[in-house]
């Protein structure tokens, strides 16, 4: 049994649905998500598929209204556990320790989309649970970050003519920076899906 387990976070249809879709810096996050899988499936590593959820909001994360659901492409083989979140982390508000302890899962692989969010706070929480945590970042996606001051209704193009809003590079890059030798090792996707350099 492998001692490492893949976290596929927050891959859904909920984010394509929402305005702010058109700033992602990886548009085919299912794809670089789907390496991953079929390498961590080929090495007899658990995959664990996380959803958020917001019930009763009426919105994208609303699973009355038909969004939460992974992006066309990825599908669950059977074993293989779909959890449903609240919170930002992927451990908080599911059973995700409980069922890595019971797999003996002592590393964990952070891919996902929001990378500063729910990518992130997934890694830190982990760090601090005593699992060492790779964090792929290539196998991430993120939107521009507006600043926080700007108002929740703020169109596209008043968020990207905001001089304080940081692109999905910067991002990344402070992702990154605050997560590498703290809380994870960053590997790239080849690292994690090409084929082993001979010695």
């Amino acid at each position: 049994m492998s001692r490492t387990a893949l976290i596929v976070i927050d891959v859904q249809e909920s984010f394509r649905v929402r305005p702010n879709w058109q700033l992602v810096n990886h548009p085919d996050i299912a794809e670089r998500v789907g390496r991953l899988v079929h390498a961590a499936r080929d090495k007899g590593e658990l995959v664990v598929w996380v959803l958020h959820t917001e019930p009763g909001t009426g919105g994208a994360f609303d699973p009355a209204e038909g969004h939460v659901r992974l992006i066309d492409g990825l599908e669950p083989v059977p074993g293989e556990p779909v959890l449903t979140k609240t919170s930002h982390n992927a451990f908080t508000t599911t059973n995700l320790q409980q069922l890595l302890t019971q797999r003996g899962v002592r590393e964990i692989v952070v891919c996902g989309i929001r990378t500063e969010q729910c990518c992130e706070t997934t890694a830190r929480v982990g760090s601090d649970l005593g699992y060492d945590v790779v964090f792929v970042t290539e196998a991430t996606a993120t939107m521009a970050l507006a600043h926080w001051s700007i108002r929740d209704e703020a169109s596209v193009e008043e968020i990207l003519a905001d001089p304080r809003t940081l692109t999905p590079d910067q991002v990344a890059a402070r992702t990154e920076y605050v997560l590498a030798g703290r809380f994870a090792t960053i590997r790239t996707l080849d690292e994690l899906t090409g084929v082993p350099v001979a010695s």
